[in-house]
């Protein structure tokens, strides 16, 4: 099945201010205009697979995602941050080679594109409704509306839409107050949620009184009190040793001074 024009062989892509990519020139200008035209990059393309993944076990249909894009690899590095783009018949999800991901919006409304972006949006408000505790159910019509609005702003800034944050903006879409990690870190704790923590106050009492190095003040105040004795003891006995001298002077006879 032929995607977008079979006469769209090549293009030529150059690196924004915003480190995205954007069309330049293409080889089909009769059915593409390339004012405000962007394609994705290898790393963001590896981005979007990825995020698509959980997608998986909720029926996401990998021929639309196929359908959805044209696939291209580098041929030529012009310079001065332009590449020349070949188009090739190869599977993105199967490619091990890094190729860049042209969006087929010839058809804006009802193109393989468009068919890509209603897909991933129905599956990810199944998953959110699942995955997270909400009071009132998620619907289609809902995520369109806030991203639109999104999207409308960058519009009235005159900001140009990459079609890289189109896409990201509904595989990443969560409402607001909510989280998929919060959601499943509820889960798996289980019950209320709160884990058995240890009384801080009760630890470090216990640390405190088996820390050696804080006994110091106690070990002090006992040398302290073993000085004070063993100095009343020495006071004691320089006392006992000025009696006996005193004692024995009494005792030793007195010189006579009479005369010759």
């Amino acid at each position: 099945m032929a995607k977008g024009s079979p006469k769209l062989e090549w293009c030529i892509v150059r690196l924004g201010e915003d480190h995205n990519w954007w069309v330049d020139e293409v080889s089909d200008p009769v059915h593409w205009d390339v004012d405000g035209l962007s394609i994705i990059d290898p790393r963001q393309v590896d981005h979007i697979i990825e995020l698509i993944d959980p997608l998986r076990e909720y029926g996401f249909d990998q021929d639309v995602f196929e359908r959805a894009f044209i696939a291209f690899r580098i041929a030529k590095d012009l310079g001065k941050g332009k590449v020349r783009l070949s188009r090739i018949k190869q599977p993105l999800l199967e490619s091990e080679e890094k190729l860049f991901a042209l969006p087929d919006v010839i058809d804006e409304e009802n193109g393989p594109y468009a068919d890509f972006l209603d897909h991933i949006t129905r599956l990810r408000v199944k998953m959110l409704n699942e995955i997270l505790s909400l009071e009132e159910k998620l619907t289609v019509d809902d995520v369109e509306d806030q991203i639109r609005e999104a999207q409308n702003s960058d519009f009235i800034e005159g900001k140009a839409v990459h079609l890289f944050t189109e896409i990201t903006a509904i595989l990443e879409y969560t409402p607001d107050g909510h989280s998929e990690d919060d959601e499943d870190g509820e889960k798996a704790k289980g019950g209320d949620g709160e884990a058995d923590v240890p009384d801080v106050e009760e630890e470090e009492d216990e640390k405190m009184k088996n820390d050696s190095s804080l006994k110091w003040d106690d070990d002090d105040d006992d040398k302290d009190d073993d000085d004070g004795e063993k100095k009343k003891d020495g006071d004691k006995d320089e006392d006992d040793e000025d009696s006996d001298d005193a004692e024995e002077e009494d005792e030793k006879p007195k010189s006579s001074k009479r005369g010759r």
